[in-house]
C-alpha cells in the first residue's frame, strides 16, 4: 500500500489541529478555574529566547496551512498574527482547518516533485514537494505544536500524551 501526498498531509494536520484546539480549551479552563489571566499562559515560554505560546500556535498553524497549500500549488492564506486570547487562537485553528479542509486530494496528490519555493527570514528555500513535506513542513509543524503543548504542561495545565496524540 502506498500513501499519497494528500493522506500524508491534510488528515495529519487536521487530526493534530483538532487536538491542539482541545488542548487550548483545557488551558483556558485551567486558567479560569485558578483565576489566572489567560495572558499569563499566552505569553509563557519555556526559555527566555523561545517564542511564547501564542507565537508557537501561530507558527504551527502557518505550517499546517502552508504545506498543503504549496503542495496544491495555491497561495496559503495570510493571517494577521494578532491573536490575544484563547478564543482568538482557537479561531485561528478553525480558520486553518477550514482552509485545508477545502483542498482536495486531486490538488495535492502527485506533488512529490513539485517545485516549492518559500522565504524563511532572509533565505530563499527551494524543495521538491516530498522533501518539503517530510523534511521541512512536518518537522516544523510538530516542533511548534510540541512547544505549545510543553509550555502549557510546564505551567501546570493538566494535559498528557493522550491530549497531544488524540484518542485513536
Amino acid at each position: 500500500m502506498t500513501i499519497s501526498m494528500y493522506q500524508a498531509s491534510v488528515p495529519v494536520f487536521q487530526r493534530q489541529l483538532g487536538n491542539l484546539d482541545l488542548i487550548l480549551d483545557k488551558a483556558a479552563a485551567w486558567a479560569e478555574s485558578r483565576k489566572i489571566e489567560g495572558s499569563v499562559l499566552l505569553t509563557a515560554r519555556l526559555a527566555p529566547d523561545m517564542f511564547t505560546l501564542t507565537r508557537q500556535v501561530q507558527i504551527a498553524t502557518d505550517h499546517a496551512k502552508g504545506a498543503p497549500a504549496r503542495l496544491a500549488g495555491v497561495a496559503p492564506p495570510k493571517f494577521e498574527d494578532n491573536e490575544a486570547s484563547f478564543a482568538d487562537l482557537k479561531a485561528r485553528v478553525a480558520k486553518t482547518l477550514s482552509f485545508i479542509g477545502g483542498l482536495s486530494a486531486a490538488q495535492i496528490d502527485g506533488s512529490e516533485e513539485r517545485e516549492i519555493k518559500l522565504s524563511a527570514g532572509p533565505r530563499e528555500l527551494q524543495f521538491k514537494g516530498l522533501a518539503y513535506l517530510v523534511g521541512f513542513a512536518m518537522p516544523n509543524f510538530y516542533f511548534h505544536y510540541s512547544m505549545a503543548y510543553a509550555i502549557l504542561r510546564h505551567n501546570g495545565v493538566d494535559v498528557g500524551k493522550t491530549d497531544f496524540l488524540g484518542r485513536g
